[in-house]
């Protein structure tokens, strides 16, 4: 219970006070509202894929279960997962590294077998980006989700309905996809905007 109710700058982050990143909402619900918040914005964000369409979300090892059980009561067809090796994770004496995420992967009702993808991988390694260089606690690395918006047929649209720093806006800007991008936390979002902004200026160098 105290470690689900602490700051989510306290569980995520290790960067010091003269580089706070703004806490997120959300992460202290207890198991059962967590699987029934988790289902309903499933839900939501079903209603918004066309059919064939494919969803990827983040978890740990912690959550995997709860999740799969939400993705399913809300109607999504899953489909298995991929893992993410963060490979520089923080070392724990006589315990293993929690080094990896899992990547659950499925769609809105059938997957046609021929869909314009190429080839996926099951396993992604890639580090985490340094704390000093992030704009949100759970940044992403740009890599990784340039080839995970690949699971998306080329000329499609992404929705990311926790847009956070904006990686997955950008990954599909890079890749030639539109996208989509929803952040309910105002200093977050401006942030993730002004990297995206500041990303579109060195690209197109304007």
């Amino acid at each position: 219970m105290a470690q689900r109710m602490q700051t989510t700058n306290r569980k995520y982050s290790t960067v010091n006070k003269l580089n706070y990143l703004p806490d997120f909402e959300g992460d202290q619900k207890d198991q059962r509202s967590w699987i029934w918040w988790t289902y309903a914005w499933l839900k939501l964000a079903k209603c918004c894929v066309k059919p064939g369409g494919v969803f990827i979300i983040f978890t740990d090892w912690r959550q995997y279960p709860a999740l799969t059980d939400a993705l399913q009561w809300s109607g999504w067809q899953w489909r298995g997962c991929a893992v993410w090796d963060k490979i520089n994770a923080r070392p724990q004496k006589g315990r293993p590294r929690q080094q990896c995420e899992f990547l659950i992967w499925g769609s809105n009702d059938k997957l046609p077998s021929d869909r314009e993808v190429p080839i996926l991988p099951g396993l992604y390694q890639y580090t985490s980006p340094p704390t000093n260089q992030r704009v949100h606690q759970t940044q992403k690395p740009v890599e990784l989700m340039r080839d995970l918006v690949k699971f998306c047929e080329p000329g499609g649209k992404i929705l990311d309905p926790f847009m956070g720093s904006g990686t997955t806006i950008l990954a599909s800007l890079l890749e030639g996809y539109t996208s989509i991008g929803i952040e309910k936390s105002k200093e977050i979002f401006e942030a993730a905007e002004k990297r995206l902004n500041d990303s579109k200026r060195c690209q197109f160098g304007s």
